[in-house]
């Protein structure tokens, strides 16, 4: 059981000169961008989340993602989403893996916060090497083509809101909301489960 009392959460939701909002200013349009907890490199954080992708803790990712969910729903500035989409994982790395961190956090979401989930809206084409040790530029360059929107139409007029685990750079999370950017009328806000 996670004890919220020990988690540093950020309480970034209502602001929107937040640390993550700023990390998107004048790169991509969004309605909003918040995360749940402060991550650093040696503390709490980064154990939880280390247990949840790499020693497949899945239901550490589920209650996880049950705690974004109780803390983000009451925020004002994210009541009209709609739509929870997960990063998503390259096929070969989520089969090599066996799941999807960022659906497993979204699934916990959903049990508290019942909003449609798109799990497939969105795919990774192009598997790229992991991102930990590369700076903003490269970051951005491993990942400008790597994702695709293959049915713009199917979020028309829609409120998404992208998950992902945890963000340094955003340079993922920035490649996510430029192939959603050509779903017509769509509004895209941004949650993780931690900020670097």
């Amino acid at each position: 059981m996670l004890c919220l009392d020990d988690l540093p959460r950020t309480r970034f939701h209502d602001d929107p000169r937040n640390r993550v909002e700023e990390l998107f200013r004048g790169k991509v349009l969004l309605e909003a961008a918040s995360a749940f907890l402060h991550f650093n490199p040696t503390g709490m954080v980064q154990r939880m989340l280390h247990r949840i992708k790499y020693q497949h803790d899945q239901q550490l990712g589920l209650e996880l993602g049950r705690h974004m969910a109780e803390d983000l729903k009451a925020s004002a500035r994210f009541s009209t989403v709609d739509l929870l989409l997960p990063v998503p994982l390259h096929p070969r790395k989520e089969h090599h893996r066996g799941y999807n961190q960022s659906q497993l956090l979204v699934d916990g979401m959903r049990e508290v916060w019942p909003v449609e989930n798109i799990g497939e809206g969105l795919v990774r084409v192009v598997r790229t090497p992991s991102q930990t040790r590369r700076n903003r530029l490269d970051r951005w360059m491993n990942v400008k083509e790597a994702f695709v929107l293959p049915d713009p139409e199917k979020l028309r007029d829609r409120h998404v809101l992208i998950v992902d685990d945890v963000v340094t750079t955003g340079a993922t999370l920035e490649g996510c909301v430029r192939a959603l950017a050509a779903a017509p009328g769509i509004r895209i806000s941004v949650y993780t489960a931690a900020c670097a």
